[in-house]
């Protein structure tokens, strides 16, 4: 079937068949580096975790971690799908109503800094210096096991 055909009877152009001729974006050496670091201390510790974790289905909003027994999702700055800073704002996979809509399903947000310098947002989610993320980590890690003995009762009565 020709083009004008198949628009008369769909109301459709066909798709394209000419390659894009700009390329993905990819990830920064800085980012990469971050999430392996990142990686490997979840592993070392041994805290469940999901990568590109798609906490709503009908987006394509993606956190890098979702860290499962503490509902936590980790999102490190420069990943390959922030698209620079090119382009529509609306557009964006790190627009910020993800970080709202997050927060009303009950997940806390993290970003963690992979730049040298960063701007600190007093009313987005928590910032963390990468270099600081196994610090952490490890105090997460330490809450969670010297939290509260749920089987004793405060008061010392079974």
């Amino acid at each position: 079937m020709d083009a004008d055909n198949y628009f008369l009877k769909t109301k459709k152009r066909p798709p394209k068949t000419k390659p894009r001729t700009k390329p993905l974006p990819k990830a920064k050496e800085k980012y990469l580096e971050a999430e392996e670091n990142f990686e490997h201390s979840l592993n070392v510790l041994e805290i469940k975790y999901e990568k590109q974790f798609q906490f709503k289905s009908t987006k394509h909003w993606r956190f890098d971690f979702h860290l499962i027994e503490h509902r936590i999702l980790v999102e490190i700055s420069g990943g390959p799908w922030s698209g620079g800073r090119g382009g529509k704002l609306k557009n964006k996979a790190w627009s910020l109503d993800r970080y709202d809509d997050a927060d009303a399903m009950g997940f806390t947000v993290v970003r963690l800094e992979s730049a040298s310098r960063y701007k600190i947002a007093e009313s987005g989610p928590l910032q963390i210096e990468v270099n600081y993320a196994g610090k952490w980590l490890k105090n997460l890690k330490r809450h969670l096991f010297n939290g509260t003995d749920q089987t004793i009762s405060p008061n010392g009565s079974n």
